[in-house]
């Protein structure tokens, strides 16, 4: 029998996701940031005006538009806007490099992008950020400290607009997130007004948001947690407080000023916490729950943080196309477990054989919910293999206990998750073998309590080729794919193949974890 959640009576509106603040606190703060804070009120009046002002433009509800933003109140906003007037919102990863961001709009293909000024040199080397039907809107950090020249988005979010705004309708497209298959193409994940409520509205359950709350969402906003866990805080009428970078130097000083009641970080961010020498246990006295994911939390850590902060870490558990499904209840939590399945998801385990597996034994995550993705944007066939009959194979790996909690035991697909990031194979091979001196590559994930994984190349050298150090390939490498670059290149006499004539990737983990310090 598939292992079910509790009930969830309805999808979240979208377009009036703001309505019960409004309603109830119009003058109370609901997003903070270091530089920047707004009330209900006044984050109502400036979503409404870069709304009408987005169909100024000459955009129509259903454009997509891109932003390759990095954390800042004014991304919020610009998603509130594109949801209350129809427009398809498409974050961009802020390190995504010109070939990524080239990929992206290729297969979204965006009227418009929202850019930080700080990327307008990088987007000069892509073949199609220049030719956007509507061009760019540039964002800068001091658009509001009185400087005589108005930068555009400035105009969009001040200016009185003359277009009336439309809601749009559960059906429409609301949002594509980019995320890395299996295969190594990124895929566009597109979720509607209806599935995406459905996910914010499952999420308030889960992390038994209140509207006293003030949460500190650890993660990008352009990435699905991130967004989720701000959009879910706004829902229940709580404060999202908006850290721009997840180092210390930054995350201390708000936990100190703001007094979040919970906050959500990846783990390695965490363990840097733990590290930092000026961090101690009243900066978390506030902090009534504390929640990581997008990777495994180490025991080592979970102590460390427990130790500090004299609360145990939560653990969760989500995927761009089905949202966050389950969330370990810091009132009620199993130590490395990722918690029951959440409020409107129906959850099954099967074995190779497509059979449900028993209690207690692995078997692979297949997810049916009515806010699952709606379809990966333009591409049937990968949307047809990854969904059958309303269930979505995660490709995960989990066991569920005599209690319904779920327990994350590993990845199927080949995709290297570091630091919560996917990063693709393929993609770091293909920049290797742009070196003159290499003949063949193979990349992996090798284990690491504090990243999760890091990323290990093995290669073969050409006989006649200057030999290259290992560093001059990763800067190689690094220059071509940026954070994906591998931390360690390994020179092979020769590289192992499978049946087909392929790399074969089994081997070199097999290699990686005899050679694991």
């Amino acid at each position: 029998m598939p292992i079910a959640g509790p009930p969830l009576k309805k999808p979240l509106e979208l377009a009036g996701i703001l309505n019960l603040g409004l309603k109830t606190k119009p003058d109370e703060e609901v997003l903070v940031s270091p530089r920047r804070r707004w009330t209900w009120r006044a984050l109502e009046a400036v979503s409404n005006r870069l709304a009408g002002n987005y169909l100024g433009l000459g955009l129509l509800p259903g454009d997509r538009v891109a932003s390759l933003m990095p954390n800042r109140t004014e991304l919020l906003i610009h998603y509130l806007a594109c949801m209350k007037c129809g427009l398809v919102a498409v974050p961009l990863n802020y390190r995504y490099m010109a070939p990524q961001i080239d990929h992206a709009l290729e297969v979204a293909e965006p009227r418009i992008l929202l850019v930080h000024e700080e990327r307008r040199e990088d987007l000069e080397t892509s073949r199609h950020a220049g030719r956007l039907d509507l061009g760019q809107i540039v964002y800068r950090d001091d658009w509001d400290t009185g400087r005589s020249a108005v930068s555009p988005f400035e105009s969009l979010m001040t200016e009185d607009p003359a277009n009336w705004i439309v809601p749009p309708g559960p059906e429409d497209p609301a949002i594509i997130f980019f995320t890395s298959g299996s295969t190594g193409v990124p895929k566009g994940v597109c979720h509607s007004f209806e599935t995406l409520g459905w996910i914010i509205a499952s999420a308030v359950e889960s992390f038994e948001m209140k509207p006293d709350d003030i949460m500190v969402p650890g993660g990008s906003v352009s990435h699905v947690g991130g967004h989720h866990l701000s959009m879910m805080t706004i829902a229940a009428c709580g404060k999202v407080v908006l850290p721009r970078t997840f180092d210390a130097d930054e995350i201390l000083p708000l936990l100190r000023r703001e007094r979040p009641t919970k906050m959500w970080m990846l783990p390695s961010a965490l363990y840097a916490l733990v590290l930092e020498h000026g961090a101690s246990k009243e900066d978390f006295a506030s902090v009534k729950a504390c929640f990581s994911g997008g990777d495994k939390v180490s025991a080592a850590l979970e102590e460390e943080f427990t130790a500090l902060a004299g609360i145990p870490i939560a653990e969760d558990y989500g995927m761009t196309e089905i949202g966050i499904p389950t969330v370990s209840p810091p009132t009620a939590l199993k130590l490395g477990s990722v918690g029951p399945i959440g409020p409107g998801y129906r959850a099954s385990l099967r074995g190779k054989d497509g059979r449900e597996v028993a209690v207690g034994t692995d078997g692979r995550l297949w997810i049916n919910f009515p806010g699952n993705m709606v379809a990966y944007w333009n591409n049937p066939e990968a949307t047809a293999e990854t969904v059958v009959d309303g269930w979505l194979d995660t490709g995960d790996v989990m066991s569920v206990d005599s209690e319904g909690y779920l327990w994350f035991h590993g990845r199927e697909k080949q995709i290297i998750i570091h630091d919560g990031s996917n990063i693709c194979p393929q993609e770091v091979e293909a920049a290797l073998l742009e070196h003159a001196a290499v003949e063949s590559a193979g990349v992996v994930g090798v284990q690491n309590w504090l990243h999760g994984e890091n990323v290990r190349a093995y290669v073969t050298l050409d006989p006649d080729a200057d030999v290259p150090t290992m560093q001059d390939l990763i800067q190689f490498a690094r220059a071509r794919v940026g954070y994906r670059a591998p931390e360690e290149v390994i020179v092979l006499d020769a590289m192992p193949l499978n049946a087909t004539g392929k790399i074969d990737r089994v081997s070199l983990k097999k290699m990686a974890a005899e050679g694991r310090r």
